[in-house]
């Protein structure tokens, strides 16, 4: 009973068809491709071409055609082969790679969840601003007491520095003691400068608003 074997190839080859015995093995096909088609790189060992059927497992060298026949009362059947390049192994170590990409992805874990939520909905973000707020507010007597200290520590420092001290007994008799200004010319001329300034800036910025409308 002879078998039409249909065996697909790849670029650039064409798809090859032959009629064999149906007790031709896998060898003699291989030898029979050889013979009938020499452009095929069937013995050269940088290809290393292998038939293998369309599914299932790499056969043996000495199988038959008539294991991947559908009914073996058929006069004439049909076996779908394929020719491929052989697939070498690697040298393994795979898992090796593997425990080791998961070590450098492990050590990259962020700490930083302020994005999530909690129950409630709120943003952790927000509720960590919100103590940092209460924290801040807590310490605001601290802090308006530590200025003082630092304003009375650098006002010491000045009047050490000016030769002025509490005890200390001066032939000034205003030495120590806030001086107020009484040149009421100086003061009104000062005031009329201000109001002068702030007119001049005001009739400037109305100019250049209505030059752009």
């Amino acid at each position: 009973m002879s078998t039409s074997v249909l065996i697909s190839t790849f670029s650039p080859f064409p798809t090859l068809a032959l009629s064999v015995p149906s007790e031709t093995t896998f060898a003699d096909l291989h030898e029979l491709l050889a013979d009938r088609y020499p452009s095929l790189p069937l013995h050269s060992q940088s290809a290393d071409l292998v038939l293998t059927p369309t599914a299932g497992p790499l056969p043996e060298a000495h199988t038959s055609l008539t294991t991947y026949l559908d009914d073996d009362s058929q006069e004439h059947s049909l076996v779908s082969l394929r020719l491929v390049p052989r697939l070498r192994g690697g040298k393994g170590g795979f898992g090796s790679q593997l425990r080791a990409a998961g070590g450098r992805m492990s050590s990259q874990k962020t700490s930083n969840n302020d994005s999530c939520r909690d129950l409630s909905g709120r943003r952790l973000s927000t509720i960590k601003e919100a103590k940092k707020l209460a924290e801040y507010i807590e310490s605001e007597p601290l802090r308006k007491k530590a200025q003082q200290e630092a304003q009375r520590a650098k006002l010491e420092a000045l009047e050490k520095k000016l030769g002025i001290t509490a005890g200390s007994s001066s032939s000034d008799p205003l030495a120590g003691k806030k001086h107020r200004l009484e040149d009421t010319e100086y003061i009104e001329q000062s005031k009329d400068i201000v109001e002068n300034v702030k007119s001049a800036v005001s009739v400037g910025m109305c100019s250049s608003y209505i030059s752009t409308c």
